[in-house]
């Protein structure tokens, strides 16, 4: 087996072909808020949170005007956003609603609460906040076991920071 991979490595960003850019830049800035760090016409995008150069990126060069790829077929499942606690995972939640977006699915998987989503291009979208670590449930041997329960999503909205 080789060696681990370093434990401070994290996915830097996600790079996403869609279709129509605006409409792409409609639903992860408009309705999720992330901030366009940078627009190439209307070919690319590149977004971020807090001013990084971007977590996420948006292009049509290979995609303007295409479809989703088709159930049965491999490719991306869903991109996972964090978020850093409980209020702002519920304050997502509300811009999600009030854009009036359906909710795919949602669940408590033990170590993290996630929402599912699916963004204008069908890309599934899962919108989650980590539990701490301490709380992550464990079977006898100290493995994870993470499972999949429900997630109030009333309760997780009343925790969002007023609008």
């Amino acid at each position: 087996m080789s060696e681990p991979i370093h434990p401070k490595t994290s996915i830097g960003h996600v790079h996403l072909k869609v279709a129509d850019l605006d409409r792409a830049i409609a639903f992860y800035s408009g309705v999720l808020g992330f901030e366009v760090q940078q627009k190439f016409g209307d070919q690319a995008a590149f977004l971020s949170a807090g001013g990084y150069h971007h977590h996420l990126g948006l292009n049509t060069w290979e995609s303007r005007g295409g479809t989703p790829p088709p159930k049965g077929h491999t490719g991306l499942y869903h991109t996972a956003l964090l978020y850093p606690d409980r209020a702002q995972l519920g304050d997502a939640l509300r811009r999600v609603k009030n854009a009036g977006i359906a909710i795919d699915g949602s669940a408590d998987h033990g170590v993290s609460e996630a929402v599912y989503v699916t963004d204008p291009d069908g890309n599934g979208v899962e919108l989650y906040c980590d539990k701490p670590e301490g709380e992550w449930p464990r079977d006898a041997d100290g493995n994870l076991a993470m499972i999949n329960a429900r997630l109030d999503l009333e309760a997780l909205l009343a925790e969002a920071p007023e609008a």
